[in-house]
């Protein structure tokens, strides 16, 4: 797992570096000034990284969704007779598309001779979410000490996890203004300035250390804006409770 986490790290900065290459290689042959192309090409450089961490926060956000669904699948699999590790191991064929490889690999670890327990918190570490910690927990708790109310209480699971997606839901569509103004408002006066820069007297100008001061505290400050507005878009993820092993 520690290979794949590296690797996935590795693409993502060689993305980063070869974006940054382009736009500075672009806006080299625009504007022929080597301390403008620069800045453009580090303003794309961080804002490409940053991009990537927030579209691996939405994989997490697709994980969150799909929670209902694997809800159902378990309880639907519980009802068929199946066992707790047959129910999990099954969402590897009919599940989700975005976990079936996790319960995959949990069939191929129950198959290695691992224990439930185990294969389970493993799950949990995967998922890192609040509504899969009390899925596993309540899996568990039924494993050791029965679970007669078991499939009530995964109903009542999948009820408040579709509730509080729906929620989510509407607050993210009402801010999504703020993440499309960070976006407007990052972008907008650097490509002013780069139809200005095809001027030689603007090259010229920013060729300065006087220009060069300026650049790179717009740099600093396009980032600071860019990164506070997407705060400020975010919502608050509630502490995970149990998982914590």
């Amino acid at each position: 797992m520690l290979e794949a986490v590296l690797k996935k790290s590795y693409l993502r900065n060689l993305r980063s570096i070869a974006y940054a290459t382009a736009s500075l290689l672009f806006a080299l042959s625009l504007t022929k000034s080597l301390p403008i192309s620069t800045a453009l090409a580090a303003l794309t450089l961080s804002m490409h990284y940053v991009g990537t961490r927030r579209r691996e926060a939405r994989n997490t956000q697709a994980l969150m969704v799909a929670m209902p669904e694997i809800i159902d699948h378990i309880i639907s699999g519980i009802q068929s007779g199946l066992s707790l590790n047959e129910s999990l191991t099954s969402l590897s064929l009919r599940g989700p598309l975005i976990s079936q490889t996790m319960f995959n690999a949990h069939g191929i670890r129950m198959g290695g001779g691992t224990k439930f327990e185990e294969s389970v918190a493993i799950l949990q570490d995967e998922f890192s979410l609040r509504s899969a910690d009390q899925l596993f927990e309540s899996l568990l708790f039924a494993k050791s000490l029965g679970g007669s109310e078991l499939v009530t209480l995964l109903r009542q699971l999948g009820d408040f996890t579709r509730q509080d997606l729906a929620l989510r839901h509407e607050i993210e569509a009402k801010q999504s203004w703020i993440r499309n103004s960070a976006h407007l408002s990052s972008a907008a006066p650097w490509l002013l300035l780069l139809l200005l820069s095809t001027q030689p007297s603007t090259a010229s100008a920013y060729a300065t250390s006087a220009g060069i001061t300026v650049l790179f505290i717009g740099v600093m400050m396009t980032l600071a804006a860019y990164l506070w507005m997407g705060r400020l878009a975010q919502l608050p993820e509630p502490p995970r409770i149990f998982g914590q092993r």
